[in-house]
């Protein structure tokens, strides 16, 4: 294993804790919310949270996309303080049981915390296989630059030799994702980002298009890499040529190419660079064995990002992407146990 030093990865983004909980197809209609898609909460969805809580059986987890993957980045690393994460919470006592849950988890978490407005919430609908997520991004929405500037805070970016930002988080503080990959470009550094969903792609597009050229890895899922395609007049649905596409999209810095890591479920991994596209079949677990997908995503990035910092080849990278994804669709939210199993 190739030493890693301490806050070498750095992931900032919208901290929530999710609120999980296995509903029924009839909650979905209700609150007009679909499969396996991730919104913002609308003014129809603010009882939604509280029904949860009163009519469910509800977990409490640690998460938000850029959290998740950084959390499982430094699982699979097992180095106290590998990795550090920035993001907004609120002073209260979900914003607690969040610093509690990170450094629990052995990262270096500097949050923002609100005084006036509350830890954001992220309701986690499960109907079967199912999920449906509805962030509610509340103080997480209050992230500015400025704290990000504060000598302390800069330190980390300073530190960092790879930056890990979910495409969520461009809904906050697009300033804050400029800073960053301006510093990544001009320090030669590795700066990764993720479509994350298709509304970002539909509703961000001039900020998204304003961080892309700056960027070294670009991840996604199939829906979101489709939608891209369609917002960009691409005219294709194939995954292999979106992934091929956006790996050439122009570059503000010459010194990395762009890797395109594309995921599509049960099917192969999409990976392109220097105008090919090479596909990874995963690895497929029985029905019964499947509990919840929530976090799937997030946690294959984490994997892939543990071996990268290692400079491990990239096939390397997407096995323990793979890896981390199957520990944690086996269990509720995105945890998983004390010690990776990974060789």
């Amino acid at each position: 294993m190739k030493m890693v030093s301490e806050g070498i990865l750095l992931g900032i983004g919208n901290p929530l804790l999710d609120i999980s909980a296995v509903v029924d197809q009839d909650f979905f209609k209700k609150y007009d919310i679909t499969s396996n898609n991730a919104i913002l909460a609308e003014d129809k969805h603010t009882p939604m949270f509280e029904e949860l809580v009163e009519k469910y059986n509800v977990e409490y987890i640690a998460g938000g996309a850029t959290q998740n993957s950084i959390k499982v980045a430094q699982w699979m690393l097992q180095v106290p303080g590998a990795t550090s994460y920035m993001g907004g919470i609120g002073k209260d006592k979900f914003g607690e049981e969040m610093k509690k849950n990170s450094r629990l988890a052995g990262v270096n978490v500097h949050y923002y915390e609100d005084e006036t407005t509350p830890t954001g919430t992220c309701a986690v609908c499960i109907v079967g296989d199912d999920r449906s997520l509805v962030a509610n991004l509340a103080a997480a929405n209050c992230y500015k630059s400025d704290h990000l500037k504060r000598p302390e805070n800069w330190a980390l970016v300073e530190k960092a030799k790879y930056i890990y930002i979910a495409g969520f988080f461009l809904t906050v503080s697009p300033d804050s994702i400029q800073l960053v990959a301006e510093h990544a470009a001009a320090n030669n550094k590795i700066f990764s980002m993720n479509l994350s969903a298709p509304f970002i792609c539909e509703f961000f597009r001039d900020v998204q298009e304003k961080a892309l050229p700056y960027t070294d890895f670009v991840f996604g899922y199939e829906t979101e890499a489709r939608t891209f395609s369609k917002v960009h007049g691409w005219e294709t649905d194939n995954v292999e040529e979106i992934a091929l596409k956006i790996s050439q999209w122009p570059k503000a810095s010459g010194t990395h190419k762009r890797i395109t890591v594309i995921t599509q479920g049960v099917d192969p991994v999409c990976v392109a660079e220097d105008g090919k596209v090479k596909k990874f079949p995963v690895q497929l677990l029985p029905k019964e064995k499947l509990v919840d997908a929530n976090g799937t995503g997030d946690a294959f990035v984490g994997g892939f990002l543990s071996q990268l910092v290692q400079e491990k080849p990239i096939e390397e990278c997407v096995r323990a992407g793979c890896y981390a994804a199957n520990v944690i669709i086996q269990r509720s939210g995105c945890t998983y146990p004390e010690k990776p199993d990974f060789h």
